[in-house]
C-alpha cells in the first residue's frame, strides 16, 4: 500500500524546503453513517450485513453489490472526478510520486511517466490520445471526504487502509490480470468499469503477482459496475478491468487493507519476545548448542526434538496464561502511518500532521489513543 506523506524534499540551492499539496475542502450531504467506524463499514456494504459479510465474503469470495441507488451514485461521483486532477494539477502533482500513467498493451504493464511536475494538457493527451489510465496515489492527501472514509476503515479494521484513484478511458484496459496481496474494495465513482474476477491461484496470497491471461482459466465473475456500485475481493483473486467503448470513461476508487495481517505474520511479530522470555526463566534454553550444529550439512534428530520440548513448554505457557504475547512491530507500524481523526475543526490540515501533546490533554477521540512503553 502506499505511503500516506504527502511533503516531499527538494533542493533549493544550498537548502532543502518542503513543498506541499494543498488539501481541497469537500462539504456535502451524506448517504452513509459516519456515527461509528462500525456503522459507516455496515452502510458502505448495505444492503448485507455485517456478520453475513464476515461469515460468508470476507478472505472467501468475492461480493458484488449494483444497487442503482441514485443518491449513492451522486454522493460517489462527488469523491472525486477528472477536473479535481486538472486542479491538483496547478498545485504541484509529481509523476511516480503522485501518479502514474499506464496501459496494458498484450498482457503487459506500460508506463508512460514524464519526468518532473504533471501538466494536465499531457495528461489529457494521455487520457484521449494514447487511452492510457491515471492512477492517483493515497488521494485522501487531497480531498477530505476521502480522508474521511479512509480513517474509518482504519478504526473499523485496526489496520491500515491504502487508496488509489484510477481514470480509464473508453475502450481501455490500464492493468493487466494480477492478484494483490489486499483485501480490496472498490468504489465506482463515476462511468462504468468492465470487471472480470478469476480462482486464485494463490489463495490469501502475500505478494502482488501477474497472471498471463492463457493460464488463469475463464472468469467466475464477469460484470459492470456504475456509479454508487461497490465491488469487494480478497487478496490472491485475479482479476482485470477495462472501460467499455461506448462509455466516455470510468473512475473508481479502490481501498485496500489487512496487508500482512495474517496469523503467520502476528507469530512473526510476537514469537521473538515469547522466546526471549522463556530463556529468563528456562535454563536449559540458556544452555550451549551441540558443537558444529552451523556447519552441519543438515540438523540432526535429537536437535529437532529438543526443539519440539522447548516449543511445547512454551505453548503451554501461553495456553495457561504464564507467558503474554506481545505484539510490537505490528502494532507501532499501524500507530505510527495510521491516520489521524476527521475532525471538522482541523478540516484541511495534514493528514501527517503531529499533534503536540502539552501538560494538559483532552482525549476527543478515544479509539484513536494507544499509549505504549518501549
Amino acid at each position: 500500500m502506499p505511503k500516506k506523506g504527502r511533503r516531499e524534499k527538494k533542493c533549493n540551492g544550498q537548502k532543502e524546503e518542503e513543498e506541499d499539496v494543498p488539501v481541497k475542502q469537500m462539504k456535502m450531504g451524506n448517504p452513509l453513517c459516519f456515527d461509528s467506524p462500525r456503522d459507516f463499514f455496515q452502510s458502505l456494504i448495505s444492503p448485507v450485513g455485517l456478520d453475513q459479510f464476515f461469515l460468508q465474503y470476507w478472505e472467501q469470495k468475492p461480493l458484488v453489490l449494483q444497487r442503482n441507488d441514485p443518491a449513492l451514485a451522486s454522493y460517489f461521483r462527488s469523491l472525486f472526478q477528472l477536473s479535481d486532477v486538472r486542479q491538483l494539477c496547478a498545485r504541484g502533482l509529481r509523476y511516480a510520486r503522485d501518479l502514474n500513467v499506464c496501459r496494458c498493451v498484450d498482457g503487459q504493464k506500460r508506463v508512460l511517466n514524464k519526468a518532473g511536475k504533471v501538466k494536465f494538457s499531457q495528461l489529457k493527451k494521455d487520457l484521449e490520445e494514447n487511452r492510457a489510465t491515471i492512477q492517483l496515489h493515497q488521494p485522501q492527501r487531497f480531498k477530505d471526504e476521502l480522508w474521511r472514509i479512509q480513517e474509518r476503515l482504519e478504526c473499523f479494521f485496526g489496520s491500515l487502509v491504502g487508496s488509489n484513484i484510477y481514470i480509464t478511458p473508453r475502450g481501455s484496459q490500464g492493468l493487466p490480470p494480477h492478484y494483490d496481496d489486499v483485501e480490496v474494495l472498490i468504489l465506482q465513482l463515476e462511468g462504468q468499469k468492465h470487471w472480470r474476477l478469476y480462482q486464485p491461484t494463490v489463495p490469501l496470497a502475500r505478494e502482488y503477482s501477474l497472471e498471463p491471461e492463457h493460464r488463469i482459466g475463464p472468469p467466475t465473475h464477469d460484470f459492470i459496475l456504475q456509479a454508487g456500485d461497490l465491488l469487494y475481493f480478497p487478496r490472491g483473486t485475479i482479476h482485470q478491468a477495462d472501460t467499455p467503448s461506448d462509455v466516455t470513461r470510468s473512475t473508481h476508487l479502490t481501498l485496500s487493507t489487512y496487508q500482512n495481517m495474517s496469523w503467520g505474520d502476528f507469530m512473526l511479530d510476537v514469537f521473538p519476545g515469547c522466546v526471549l522470555d522463556s530463556m529468563r526463566r528456562e535454563h536449559g534454553m540458556r544452555c550451549g548448542l551441540p558443537r558444529n550444529l552451523l556447519t552441519s550439512a543438515s540438523v540432526a534428530p535429537e536437535v529437532n526434538k529438543q526443539v519440539c520440548v522447548f516449543l511445547r513448554r512454551l505453548a503451554d505457557d501461553v495456553e495457561r496464561g504464564n507467558q503474554e504475547l506481545r505484539s510490537s512491530a505490528m502494532k507501532r507500524d499501524f500507530i505510527c502511518h495510521r491516520l489521524p481523526p476527521f475532525l471538522q475543526d482541523r478540516a484541511g490540515a495534514d493528514p501527517g500532521e503531529c499533534v503536540c501533546v502539552c501538560a494538559c490533554v483532552r482525549v476527543r477521540v478515544r479509539v484513536q489513543v494507544r499509549l505504549m512503553l518501549c
